[in-house]
């Protein structure tokens, strides 16, 4: 099994989706584990001098007035996470409880935490063999970190809360023990350091927009599978047009919308037809697409580094023999992110409707309504396309800005929160909707081709085309659709389907 070195510095997403997805195990920086035994020096020492630090020598939010003696520490710790796990609703997939654990690793080896080596262990240890905390998806307003689904995390270390072990969701301490591991008792400041952050929220914001940036190639290729069927012209991607409005996502979809179409006999059959320009769900493919593929760029950039981000709070700064208290656990950043990634996917949804809406109607598409070739007794696609537009709504809706609002709480100590965790849960939400949008485009589009048989469609077209009739036959008649719609989902979501196509065609 693949192997990912922590050091709280270097971790890169495809590492992230490494051992959240494929499960690869982990190992530890030793200049990391010296940078953190130094920290906890400090932390010990200031407790032992028995200095006045937030969350180490007193109480929490609006609690920060309240003194604790040093004998009550640990048992401080222990009550934190036992109070703060507040979360409610469904529970996160297996994928995002891993994430969320790396993400904490990893920002605890950076060495500002004053954590011990013994719960950098415990933390690798749970990843490394399996065990998944279970993490209910509600109840962070993204300040003062994701409090209360990091609790959740954290309880499973000390024996509490529960988990997924093998298949079977477990109590804390049974986990552990089917695990081979114990539980652990906290020191001082330790509780705080594990639910303090935004690892919540950026480990689902790193996933999706892992995602996002393997279908916004997919989108690129569904749609020229539409342009050809649908007779449209290429011309309007061609480069010189790109290259003066100098938006590099929009080139570079241009570019990849000619390389599939090269070569396409439906092209050469229609060359000297009438028809000046097409619809801008065709036209503009290169604007929007681009658009989008720059945005998830940008998030990109915002996640990459958040993942080797310092969140914790108070910070050690073992130079200056200091613990500050700060801010950087707020998560304005990512929540921000997340809902521009929300907007840029939903935009490949809305312009794939447009595009199949365009393929029902026989008078743009010069083929039988809904791509049926018996009509009338035959419905063919027309639900399908009502489903794309039920979707596409609902992202509409789902793209309203979580980072916009702020509920002031912990008695106003915490006055104005990120409302970061919201926006990545509208997320994956979003991101399905959108695949599953692009799906029914995929097997429109697949329709449209066969119906112009014998001629054939570009190069990179046929490609794809083969790997959807692979998954899904022509419909000659009506049929369920359920298990299509579905197939066509998976294939969408398959990282290999634009990789398949690669492996013939050049895309950027």
């Amino acid at each position: 099994m693949a192997q990912v070195c922590l050091d709280g510095e270097n971790l890169r997403l495809e590492e992230l989706w490494q051992i959240s997805k494929n499960q690869a195990q982990i190992t530890l920086d030793e200049k990391a584990l010296q940078r953190v035994d130094a920290a906890r020096q400090v932390v010990e020492k200031a407790v032992a001098e028995e200095k006045i630090i937030y969350g180490v020598t007193t109480g929490f939010g609006k609690l920060s007035n309240v003194h604790i003696s040093g004998e009550h520490t640990s048992q401080l710790q222990l009550n934190l996470l036992r109070s703060h796990a507040c979360g409610v609703g469904p529970k996160v997939s297996t994928q995002i409880s891993r994430a969320i654990m790396v993400l904490k690793l990893n920002n605890l080896l950076r060495g500002f935490s004053g954590v011990r080596r013994e719960l950098i262990f415990h933390l690798q240890e749970l990843l490394n063999r399996g065990v998944h905390p279970l993490i209910p998806s509600k109840g962070s307003v993204g300040a003062s970190g994701d409090l209360a689904p990091l609790a959740h995390m954290s309880l499973v270390l000390i024996g509490e809360g529960m988990a997924e072990y093998r298949g079977q969701q477990l109590k804390g301490d049974e986990a552990l023990e089917a695990a081979g591991l114990k539980p652990m008792t906290l020191a001082s400041k330790e509780g705080l350091s594990l639910i303090n952050g935004t690892q919540y929220m950026t480990a689902s914001l790193a996933l999706s927009v892992y995602r996002a940036a393997n279908f916004v190639k997919t989108a690129d290729i569904i749609a020229s599978m539409t342009i050809d069927g649908m007779k449209g012209t290429p011309v309007a991607f061609e480069p010189q047009i790109h290259e003066i409005r100098n938006q590099e996502g929009q080139k570079r979809s241009a570019g990849n919308i000619l390389a599939l179409m090269a070569g396409s006999e439906i092209r050469q059959s229609h060359l000297e037809c009438k028809k000046v320009q097409d619809a801008y769900a065709i036209r503009c493919i290169p604007q929007v697409h681009g658009a989008s593929r720059d945005a998830i760029s940008y998030v990109h950039s915002i996640v990459s580094r958040e993942l080797n981000a310092v969140t914790d709070n108070p910070l050690v700064f073992v130079e200056d023999d200091e613990i500050i208290s700060g801010g950087n656990f707020h998560g304005a950043p990512v929540a921000m992110a997340a809902d521009f990634l929300a907007i840029a996917v939903a935009e490949l949804a809305g312009i794939s409707e447009r595009r199949i809406a365009m393929m029902m109607d026989s008078t743009y598409s010069e083929l039988p309504d809904f791509l049926s070739p018996k009509p009338g007794l035959n419905s063919g696609l027309m639900i399908a396309h009502v489903t794309s537009a039920a979707l596409t709504s609902q992202n509409k809706i789902l793209c309203h800005p979580a980072s916009v609002d702020s509920i002031p709480t912990s008695a106003n100590k915490e006055d104005y929160v990120s409302m970061g965790a919201n926006a990545v849960n509208k997320i994956w939400e979003v991101l399905e909707n959108t695949e599953r949008v692009l799906a029914i485009e995929a097997i429109c589009a697949g329709q449209t081709i066969d119906l112009r048989a014998p001629l054939q469609p570009g190069k990179g077209v046929a490609i794809a085309h083969g790997l959807l009739r692979h998954k899904i036959p022509f419909l000659d008649h009506d049929r369920n659709l359920s298990g299509d719609l579905e197939n066509a989902y998976h294939l969408v979501r398959d990282f290999a389907f634009p990789e398949n196509v690669e492996k013939r065609i050049k895309l950027r």
